[in-house]
């Protein structure tokens, strides 16, 4: 199951995977082998929380992202469009993957790549497509939901991120890939999410390509969100993780970015990132105190009138702060 809660008693299993895939805790080496630079004193560009909630908005009046519809093509060739104008090198990956009842989905990743003769470099990544259907709905679980908050609000925000490096340009390297064929998968089937993931993870847009660390985005803009440590993030990427915690709280967002050990091990992108790609990366996504998701995850409440600017504020500012003052100070 995609974003299935594992329990604490996974914690072994999880931490034998870390060691097989030769994940490090040494926090003076990254995963290009170069040092790392000290903070940079550098204007950081304010995040515009109405550019990221209308980027939303524009996702979702495509209809839902689901794959082989035609809001797929629709919502693609919009994101490409608008990253193109951003960006210095984009690239689209059309693939075909195998769903959970072996359909044919076509599969659509995109990446956009800043500073791209920049050795070291950061993965910023979101899905954009949309859960075929409701099925955590208390009423009716073949409904389609708009996906506002799982997979447009990440999405969103990174699109306002780059707009900023257009405007801005940060001195590390940053790819940013959106990815396809999240959603799509059953419930009894781990491995039948994260599909345009793990393609991506196979077949990088750059043969060899390799990035210091990695953030995920996924669901990052509801009302009410907190952002907890999240287990196998913890694992893989330990350092760069509580480096993000630690500026979003010294810039005020200590109520989104909390503490405390939840003990949720969520299967999400960052696991495919992680132990195919080998690229150390964690999740930002949004948890409850008692380790279950948003209320509105997979049910038709997952539209607008969830979407709250404060939330998406708290990550698109601390993502910038990180990227132009300290990205490899961890």
């Amino acid at each position: 199951m995609r974003k299935a809660l594992i329990t604490l008693t996974a914690l072994a299993l999880v931490a034998g995977a870390c060691q097989q895939n030769g994940q490090t805790s040494d926090n003076n080496n990254d995963s290009t082998g170069a040092s790392k630079v000290a903070k940079l004193d550098v204007p950081v560009p304010v995040f515009q929380a109405d550019s990221a909630y209308a980027y939303t908005a524009k996702q979702v009046s495509f209809g839902p992202r689901i794959p082989n519809t035609p809001a797929q093509e629709k919502c693609a060739n919009y994101l490409i469009g608008r990253f193109r104008s951003w960006a210095d090198t984009v690239y689209v990956q059309k693939t075909t993957v195998t769903g959970p009842k072996n359909e044919k989905l076509p599969c659509i990743n995109i990446i956009a790549s800043f500073n791209p003769a920049a050795k070291q470099r950061i993965l910023l990544l979101a899905h954009w497509d949309t859960r075929p259907w409701a099925d955590e709905d208390a009423f009716d679980k073949t409904k389609k939901l708009d996906g506002a908050d799982d997979g447009a609000s990440g999405v969103a925000v990174l699109m306002e991120v780059a707009r900023q490096f257009r405007l801005q340009k940060p001195e590390a390297g940053v790819d940013i890939l959106l990815v396809d064929v999240e959603d799509y998968g059953a419930k009894n089937d781990e491995n039948s999410f994260c599909l345009g993931t793990q393609y991506w993870a196979k077949n990088p847009h750059v043969p060899g390509y390799k990035a210091n660390y990695g953030i995920l985005l996924d669901m990052v803009g509801g009302r009410g969100t907190q952002f907890y440590m999240e287990g196998s993030s913890k694992q893989y990427a330990p350092a760069q993780m509580k480096m993000f915690w630690d500026v979003a709280n010294k810039l005020g967002y200590s109520d989104q970015f909390r503490y405390e050990n939840n003990g949720a091990f969520i299967t999400d992108d960052h696991i495919a990132v992680n132990t195919i790609a080998n690229i150390p990366t964690f999740d930002i996504i949004a948890l409850q105190a008692n380790n279950d998701f948003a209320p509105h995850w997979h049910t038709q409440n997952d539209n607008m009138d969830v979407i709250d600017k404060k939330t998406l504020q708290s990550v698109g500012q601390t993502l910038l702060q990180v990227i132009y003052t300290q990205p490899f100070n961890y």
